[in-house]
């Protein structure tokens, strides 16, 4: 079956026809709305691999003046977060000592914070395991979902952010629920493993791309039948469809959602998003017994 992509400029777009073992290849080249010069330019790079290409005219919107791009995906989102997210002191806080203390804006956006909260209260979790506290914005989204005797253990590699984190979630009212480790991740969960403090409900893995898989692993050795697993950050502006990246943090990608897919303990899927933070996704699985 052939796959089509769709190249747009303002005016006109490409439609490229590719096989699918020309797919990772078109989609790395032209996934990001190149203008039509440039992509057209890009895809006749290809065409002895039996791509054609044709132009069509661009889609009809509702909304005209807003083209299908990083300014509406924001704008929607913060329709989404304004309408369905209530002010929120302490979250406003923690973003902005974020920022003070000069943070990378990697942070969940609200209404995926929110997301994450919602599971967390659907799973009836008690106990939950974060790799990547980063300032903790979404260790508070998540705490908050936990009973009186719950517990978050969240799992930091750098000092500064941790100190940074331990700030916000002191401001939230939530250090009592939340225990800070400070370290390579690695460590800290071949420790917990030492220590028996397991099983987690639900584990949120939003650390260091490349190593995902092995996150994966020890996840499932922290988990019990049921626990809910979900990592952030797997579709990389579609960069996964490109199976010979020699960046470690798509190749690291690609690897931890085909072992989702063939781990027999877990039942997943992924979703694709657009939004605040751009085009990227999230994947959800289950450990079965």
């Amino acid at each position: 079956m052939n796959t089509q992509i769709a190249a747009r400029s303002a005016t006109t777009a490409a439609i490229v026809v590719c096989t699918p073992l020309d797919f990772g290849h078109l989609a790395m080249t032209i996934h990001r709305l190149r203008p039509l010069g440039e992509a057209q330019a890009q895809v006749s790079n290809c065409t002895t691999t039996g791509l054609r290409t044709q132009l069509a005219p661009p889609a009809t919107r509702h909304y005209p003046h807003l083209h299908m791009n990083q300014d509406l995906w924001t704008s929607v989102d913060r329709f989404l977060t304004d309408t369905l997210i209530h002010p929120d002191q302490a979250l406003d806080e923690a973003m902005r000592a974020n920022r003070d203390a000069g943070l990378p804006a990697i942070d969940v956006a609200p209404n995926q914070g929110k997301l994450l909260h919602l599971v967390a209260r659907i799973h009836k979790a008690k106990r939950i395991l974060e790799v990547g506290t980063l300032g903790g914005y979404s260790t508070i989204w998540l705490a908050r979902a936990l009973p009186p005797d719950g517990k978050l253990v969240t799992l930091e590699l750098n000092p500064t952010h941790a100190q940074v984190a331990a700030a916000n979630i002191n401001r939230a009212g939530l250090s009592s629920l939340v225990d800070i480790r400070v370290g390579p991740a690695l460590e800290s969960l071949a420790s917990l493993h030492e220590e028996h403090a397991f099983p987690f409900d639900l584990i949120f893995l939003d650390a260091d791309k490349p190593n995902n898989p092995v996150y994966l692993e020890w996840a499932i050795k922290l988990s019990r039948p049921g626990t809910v697993i979900i990592g952030d950050n797997v579709i990389r502006d579609g960069a996964i469809l490109d199976p010979n990246s020699t960046d470690p943090v798509v190749s690291g990608t690609r690897t931890f959602v085909e072992r989702l897919g063939t781990h027999p303990r877990l039942d997943a899927t992924a979703l694709q998003t657009v939004g605040s933070r751009g085009y990227d996704g999230f994947a959800i699985a289950i450990v079965n017994e």
